[in-house]
Order: C-alpha cells, then structure tokens, then sequence
C-alpha cells in the first residue's frame, strides 16, 4: 500500500462510523466503476480500431467535411 493511501484510510478512520462507511461505500463503487471501464474498454478495442479505419477511409475519398464549431 503507497504511504498516500496509507495516510488517506488513517483519516478515514477518523471520522464517524456513519460517515466511514459513506466514504467505503463511494470507494467501492468507484473501484467497480474503474473496473467495468476497463472491461468494456479491453473488450471494444477491436470495435473502435474499425471504426477509425473506416473513418480514414472515408477522409480519403473526400466523403467528410471540417467541422465548424459554431455550425454545433
């Protein structure tokens, strides 16, 4: 465990138990979070590879246009 987080649980032992398990509770989820990321991210790799071959493609057969932001 780095000593920042080290540091960051000894605070959190600090507060009320109402509280702890509040910040444990946001803890866990943000972990799930991160790791649900990670998943879809591992698992569309191939998707979004394809997706820009084709948007390359479709650049060089002069199919696509510069975006203006302020026509958005």
């Amino acid at each position: 465990m780095t000593k920042l987080l080290e540091e960051a649980f000894e605070r959190a032992a600090e507060l009320p138990p109402e509280a702890q398990n509040s910040f444990a509770e946001w803890l866990l989820a943000e972990l799930e979070s991160e790791r649900r990321w990670e998943v879809a991210f591992a698992q569309s790799s191939d998707k979004l590879a394809r997706f820009a071959d084709e948007a390359l493609e479709e650049h060089r057969r002069g199919e696509t246009k510069e975006l203006d932001p302020k026509s958005l």
